[in-house]
């Protein structure tokens, strides 16, 4: 599949078993009972595999936060107003909104991108311009975009995954902002899934019992009137989709086929994920899932996609932020398999027969 004349879909290799093993070995021979620090070895090992090096290192941590309308929010399944979305962007660019803050605590840097906000947004140097237009089509009336606004929209997350691995980045993780999107999201996973639309759809902002049902109720029409084909992942993107979705699922391939980590945030990242599987199964294997959100979606997306969650905090700010609270814990994992001495460097006695 081709994305645009110019931009083939990226190729994902596998993770390299036989230096995951190599692996293994190190940590079985770490100061320490065998296996003691549980999903901390498995990361590493993965990273290991992702990686292509026995020692490797994170040091530069990046978080892209994409942003974008959804034609959908016209039918009232959001407690925000659609402007909220143009004004996050300026909270998130003055450094005042959540994923700031944690990204800052765990030393990450914020990439934000206008993928398709309703607004006309001031210029900014820390603001990266890819809109596709403002906003989606309302998918209640019809499809949320075009095959080819879909394209382009893989297309420009995939370029800007790319820029910032040239910069250096070794860890990206994914974030959001766009008011309706949870609304996209249980469209995708619904479609994907082949859950019931009450079982993937939750309160998003905070909604209330009748806002719920009239969310369910949109979801299932749209559904029913669009028949997203499940094969076609492409599809389902265009048909209930966003445009920071679509982004979202550019940078996923993209930093796969670089051989770099993805550290998924909660369940617009998710959305985003299944739809990358769906172009490229490989791409599970360079997924890390920062966290569980409480969208009941999520954890459905996640058995789907077979991750298993860092943490569960009971989330559901988007942004990026679980994934900028799950960068340390990762990081720390490359740490205990670079810095931790095996039992014959620290002069330990191994455990007895």
């Amino acid at each position: 599949m081709s994305l645009a004349v110019s931009a083939p879909l990226p190729v994902i290799e596998g993770l390299d078993g036989p230096l995951m093993q190599q692996a293994q070995r190190r940590l079985d021979q770490l100061t320490k009972p065998l296996g003691s620090l549980g999903r901390l070895e498995a990361i590493a090992k993965q990273i290991v595999g992702i990686r292509r090096d026995l020692r490797p290192r994170l040091a530069e941590k990046v978080i892209i936060t994409m942003a974008a309308d959804h034609g959908v929010a016209a039918e009232g399944v959001s407690a925000y107003p659609q402007a909220v979305t143009a004004q996050m962007v300026a909270n998130f660019l003055r450094g005042g909104a959540g994923i700031n803050v944690l990204a800052r605590h765990a030393g990450a840097r914020i990439v934000v991108v206008d993928m398709g906000v309703a607004a006309r947004l001031s210029p900014h140097p820390r603001l990266l311009s890819r809109k596709i237009r403002e906003g989606t089509s309302n998918f209640a009336l019809g499809p949320a975009m075009t095959r080819e606004e879909a394209c382009a929209a893989i297309a420009a997350g995939c370029g800007i995954a790319r820029r910032e691995i040239e910069r250096g980045a070794d860890l990206i993780g994914t974030g959001d902002m766009g008011i309706g999107n949870t609304t996209s999201s249980s469209a995708i996973t619904a479609a994907i899934t082949a859950q019931p639309v009450a079982h993937v759809t939750g309160v998003g902002t905070g909604i209330d019992e009748r806002t719920h049902a009239r969310k369910l109720a949109v979801i299932q029409r749209a559904l029913e009137q669009h028949r997203p084909d499940p094969s076609d992942a492409l599809d389902v993107l265009a048909k209930v989709g966003g445009f920071e979705i679509a982004g979202l699922v550019g940078v996923i391939l993209a930093t796969a086929a670089a051989r770099r980590p993805v550290v998924l945030d909660g369940f617009i990242s998710g959305a985003a994920a299944l739809i990358a599987d769906g172009l490229a199964p490989t791409v599970r294997g360079y997924l890390i899932a920062s966290h569980r959100s409480q969208e009941p979606g999520h954890r459905l997306m996640l058995e789907h996609l077979r991750l298993a969650p860092l943490l569960d905090l009971d989330l559901r700010l988007g942004e990026g932020t679980g994934a900028a609270l799950a960068m340390p814990l990762i990081e720390a994992a490359c740490r205990v398999l670079n810095e931790m001495a095996t039992f014959e460097e620290a002069g330990v006695s191994t455990k007895s027969p």
